[in-house]
């Protein structure tokens, strides 16, 4: 019999400049030296128990089959519901709610939906990093606008000035991952006034939407007509719950992006969880857990901000989600000079707890000497970590 020589085929990579994510080598490097991991962005304790239970009843009542593509009609239509409480926008939970396998996977299917090869889409810099490599997924061109430094307010003449012909979509964030920002009503109308003249669509990430701190509300797409007319408002249970690993979120749009969004959604993922989906509509009958959620986290924000006060890290605001970011630029160690990815190295390796390079959220890797820490986590886990960073 004649040999076969075994060859695999060279592959030229769609993404060629993606490698390893920045949170990935973090916290294998905080497992590897049993640092203190406050860098990836998940909570270290469990969620409510009722939320689990309900799980498992929906198991048990035979829920495990495939749910209709556009998401189970409860969830849905508790979506819906909580827009018009929240929000005062109504919509239509059949034609205009889809259950996603996740955020990252909701933004991925917007883009993939409406962004034609050649069409440009605007990140504000610095941003979650799935959003360029998605926007080349689909054959867009990313344009890259930066927040302004060390304020991470949106600059709306550079955005203005980035619209053209050809764009396609403008993606914000808020609360904003990695800032800890969030926008405010005089700043969603200046939006709202600049994309009125447009065909621009816009692609809202509000995974941090029930974290917004110090008695502000959040600002919704969906609050502002002229946004919500051309926005796919994206949510996330996992955030919202304490659940990440669940990978379960929303997208409300309005009917006619929602089709188009769905033709996507039913290729690239079909359908979602169903006991999960099943569970999460019967626990949102009771608004208390999202509606207590600023309050929960502020607690944990405060207690970690004044562990801080110690330390010669300068505190920038954190007005939303659960990070923290720091200045690193006062410390009285030498490592303060190092540019912020080797300094988390350091961090971790050296001081014991690890931390997330603002720089990693920009395309060009802009260093400001600001790193990120996520505070969702067990008061203990957060005054080891402090007492860690005491000696900073």
């Amino acid at each position: 019999m004649p040999s076969i020589n075994s060859h695999t085929p060279t592959l030229t990579s769609r993404l060629p400049n993606v490698g390893t994510t920045i949170f990935t080598v973090m916290s294998a490097l905080a497992s590897e030296t049993q640092a203190v991991n406050l860098g990836q962005g998940f909570p270290d304790f469990e969620c409510d128990p009722a939320l689990v239970d309900a799980v498992t009843r929906a198991m048990q009542a035979g829920h495990n089959q495939y749910p209709p593509m556009p998401g189970v009609p409860e969830l849905r239509q508790a979506m819906a519901a909580k827009m018009k409480a929240l929000y005062g926008l109504s919509v239509n939970p059949d034609t205009e709610v889809t259950v996603t396998a996740g955020a990252t996977q909701a933004i991925l299917t917007a883009i993939l939906a409406v962004v034609h090869p050649g069409d440009e889409v605007i990140v504000l810099e610095p941003c979650y990093d799935s959003y360029v490599p998605n926007i080349e997924l689909a054959g867009g061109v990313v344009v890259r606008v930066p927040l302004s430094p060390g304020t991470f307010r949106p600059d709306f003449d550079r955005i203005a000035a980035a619209i053209t012909p050809r764009t396609r979509a403008l993606i914000i964030n808020s609360p904003h991952n990695p800032s800890a920002t969030t926008w405010s009503e005089a700043e969603m109308q200046a939006l709202q006034a600049l994309l009125a003249p447009t065909d621009v669509l816009l692609i809202s990430d509000e995974v941090y939407e029930h974290m917004v701190f110090d008695g502000q509300r959040h600002q919704s797409a969906a609050r502002y007509p002229g946004l919500a007319a051309r926005a796919f408002v994206i949510s996330s249970f996992g955030k919202t719950y304490h659940v990440t690993g669940w990978k379960v979120g929303t997208v409300v749009a309005p009917a006619s992006m929602t089709a188009e969004f769905r033709k996507v959604h039913q290729f690239n993922v079909f359908t979602v969880n169903t006991p999960v989906q099943h569970a999460l509509a019967a626990y949102m009958a009771d608004p208390a857990p999202y509606l207590n959620l600023p309050a929960f986290y502020q607690r944990k924000r405060d207690l970690f901000r004044k562990g801080l006060d110690s330390t010669r890290f300068r505190l920038l605001p954190s007005e939303g989600t659960y990070f923290q970011c720091v200045s690193i630029a006062d410390l009285a160690v030498s490592e303060r000079d190092l540019p912020e990815g080797d300094f988390c190295q350091w961090l971790t390796r050296e001081i014991g707890v690890a931390a997330i390079p603002l720089s990693a959220f920009y395309g060009n890797g802009f260093d400001q000497k600001v790193v990120r820490f996520c505070f969702a986590k067990r008061d203990e886990t957060l005054l080891k970590a402090l007492e860690r960073l005491s000696r900073l």
